[in-house]
């Protein structure tokens, strides 16, 4: 799979550039979660071309080196072709045909294209469209038009050269002299009209960038970052790729105000409540603005009303926005869809955890009311059962059955590998409600006046914390449970969950080591990281989405857990093993990967269907170098207490971010891992 992106708008391909998809492919271009492109194979007089090179030049353009046939050892090819693509401004594709033959020849070029408007699950399931798609050649363009009642979608294609069209593709007659070249540039345009006919989204020109304005703005982004300068290549390779990859999923939605995080291409290029905040939560000391945007973004579009087809409630915090089709038939509630439990507690944890990075009062000010609705929907709509618990239970049509991270339908489980009934009440939900009402009461001292409310909502997370860890807590195998069940039983497996517990704070003293020891021990840590499921889980499976892969983002917030409670040397091995694992990936951290144990496979292996980039994985080797260095804002100033393993060596983040203005911080290797 070869993919170029700009914001929510990409292309995804095969590695000679053709975009012919089936299920298991679902190539094309897409943007706001409508494919544009189903279909663009190149041919020469007949002939698909095959591979000798791809250039991965920037997140938004690539090129590919081609030629008709087999090349072999023994023939030459006498014809090559390049593709050169890119989006900023719109989607366009340069063709290069070279003749390397010493006489003239004649060749035909064919670009088969084909439109099938599908939204991106549909693409995905290889569900066909309800509407009607017609084909036009009008004005040297090949215009696909779908219609839908009011809704019309439209893809028009051009060339800046001469072309034979058809209502299936642009065919080229070209004749080159001796080593002759001839180019053209394709462009495409994918539009959405409003119902009265208007504009309502140029989708594959939604920007007004060129690209030498999309290389400047590239820079500017890596020169506004801390600069990294450290002894690891691996270390070094995979910041730049993670603040790259950080720069390719910004897009602008919504308003042109404000640029949102996507959360991962190919599946997840939208606004994601959770994934967008723990971004903006890695991402602080390093490019502050994420955060803001999505406290702005999540603000504004805060539930106000009991409305079940969505799971949205007043003061609850959005998990997705999507843009398709689907959702604006009511398919699917999903145009807006509140089914997450974690996203409003995060809404809190963050705004308290910006404004003591940046010093930025006004926006914490500002967001009283919501974060008050935010911690009103905690003690209310959140505690299903009465007792003080945040539960979930899905009530929309087609919504997610579980609403915490790990929010597949067959994520939570006991032990023995059975589902536990509704409503269920995850262990990580728990912690992050107690780190926002703590959160929240330094923001209602310091910032809204309330002394009285900070008081309750410091009582309220005590006893949140006491009851917790009575109910939680399983004494025979000393960790916590999964979750409560219906009927308030432990959901007993064994899972990562638990870190999260860490990183919140509401663990005990006495009961952090075995914690620790839990997430550090053979069940759970693979050697390239913690596993979503413990190994003897029944339904434990190391290419298991969230019953047995690793996920960097999840690791991310249990380093930070370990590091919270004086765990320097776990954090440190954690950290290592994923620096040492984006090696295998090329510096850019998937979404997840399997959880093999190291010692079986030597190496990563690729998780199948993962995104990548992703905004979280992006984002976990700036939460590791935050971990490593021990960097936390207290009382105005930076703290900076570096725990960094000897194989990594010297570290030197230049130019941190902050209320503070800008600080180095600096560390040296000196904590021996070993090997497991």
């Amino acid at each position: 799979m070869v993919s170029i992106l700009d914001g929510n708008t990409f292309m995804v391909s095969d590695a000679r550039g053709d975009v012919d998809p089936s299920p298991d492919f679902p190539a094309g271009l897409f943007a706001w979660d409508t494919r544009f492109l189903s279909k663009w194979v190149l041919t020469v007089d007949g002939e698909r071309l095959n591979a000798l090179s791809v250039d991965d030049l920037q997140y938004f353009e690539s090129r590919f080196f081609l030629v008709p046939g087999e090349p072999t050892h023994y023939v030459d090819a006498k014809t090559s072709v390049i593709r050169h693509r890119s989006l900023g401004g719109r989607f366009e594709e340069r063709l290069t045909v070279l003749n390397h033959r010493d006489e003239p020849t004649s060749l035909t070029l064919r670009m088969e294209i084909g439109c099938d408007f599908a939204d991106l699950f549909d693409a995905r399931e290889a569900r066909p469209r309800p509407g009607q798609t017609v084909r036009m050649v009008e004005d040297g363009r090949l215009r696909f038009c779908h219609q839908r009642n009011r809704h019309v979608a439209e893809t028009i294609v051009t060339s800046t050269e001469p072309v034979d069209i058809d209502e299936s593709g642009l065919t080229f007659r070209i004749e080159l002299g001796a080593h002759g070249t001839w180019t053209t540039t394709l462009y495409a345009v994918g539009i959405i009209r409003g119902a009265g006919g208007r504009d309502v989204r140029e989708s594959v020109r939604g920007y007004t960038e060129v690209r030498p304005e999309k290389r400047q703005e590239l820079a500017e982004w890596l020169a506004r970052a801390p600069q990294l300068v450290c002894d690891s290549e691996a270390l070094q390779r995979t910041y730049r790729r993670s603040m790259i990859d950080l720069a390719a999923l910004q897009y602008t939605g919504l308003t042109s105000q404000v640029r949102l995080t996507a959360a991962g291409l190919p599946w997840y290029m939208t606004l994601f409540g959770r994934h967008s905040m723990l971004t903006g939560f890695q991402t602080l000391p390093f490019v502050p603005e994420i955060a803001r945007q999505t406290l702005w973004t999540m603000a504004l579009l805060q539930g106000g009303r009991v409305d079940d087809f969505r799971d949205e409630e007043p003061g609850k915090i959005l998990h997705e926005i999507r843009y398709g089709e689907p959702g604006g038939f009511e398919e699917q509630p999903r145009t807006t869809y509140y089914g997450a439990a974690d996203s409003t507690p995060l809404f809190v944890i963050l705004l308290d955890e910006y404004e003591q990075w940046t010093g930025d009062a006004d926006t914490v000010r500002q967001f009283e009311f919501e974060a008050r609705a935010a911690l009103t929907w905690l003690d209310t709509y959140a505690d299903l059962m009465g007792d003080g618990y945040v539960w979930y239970e899905c009530r929309a049509p087609g919504g997610l059955e579980n609403q915490g991270w790990k929010d597949s339908w067959d994520a939570i489980s006991y032990r023995d590998g059975r589902l536990p009934g509704h409503p269920r009440a995850t262990c990580e939900l728990q912690g992050y409600a107690y780190d926002a009402k703590v959160r929240a009461a330094r923001l209602a001292r310091t910032f809204w006046n309330d002394p009285a409310f900070a008081d309750q909502l410091l009582r309220e997370a005590e006893v949140l914390k006491d009851r917790f860890n009575r109910d939680f807590w399983i004494e025979d195998g000393e960790y916590y449970a999964l979750a409560l069940d219906g009927e308030g039983g432990q959901v007993d497996a064994v899972a990562s969950n638990m870190g999260h517990l860490l990183w919140s704070g509401i663990v005990p003293e006495h009961r952090a080591p075995l914690v620790a020891a839990r997430l550090l021990g053979d069940e759970l840590f693979s050697g390239w990281g913690v596993r979503t499921l413990a190994r003897g889980q029944q339904r434990y499976n190391p290419v298991g989405y969230h019953s047995g892969a690793v996920w960097p983002s999840d690791n991310s917030l249990i380093t930070m857990g370990l590091r919270r409670y004086g765990f320097e040397e776990e954090a440190a091995r954690i950290s290592l093993t994923m620096i040492e694992a984006s090696r295998y990936f090329d510096g850019r951290l998937p979404e997840a990967f399997a959880g093999y144990d190291r010692s079986l496979t030597r190496y990563p292996v690729q998780y199948p269907g993962a995104c990548s980039p992703f905004a979280t994985s992006a984002g976990t080797p700036l939460a590791l170098l935050r971990t490593l260095l021990g960097l936390l804002p207290h009382e105005g100033h930076l703290t900076i207490v570096p725990a960094v393993p000897e194989e990594l060596g010297r570290i030197e983040l230049i130019g941190i971010p902050g209320r503070w203005g800008r600080i180095d911080a600096f560390g040296h290797g000196r904590l021996r891992m070993g090997r497991r």
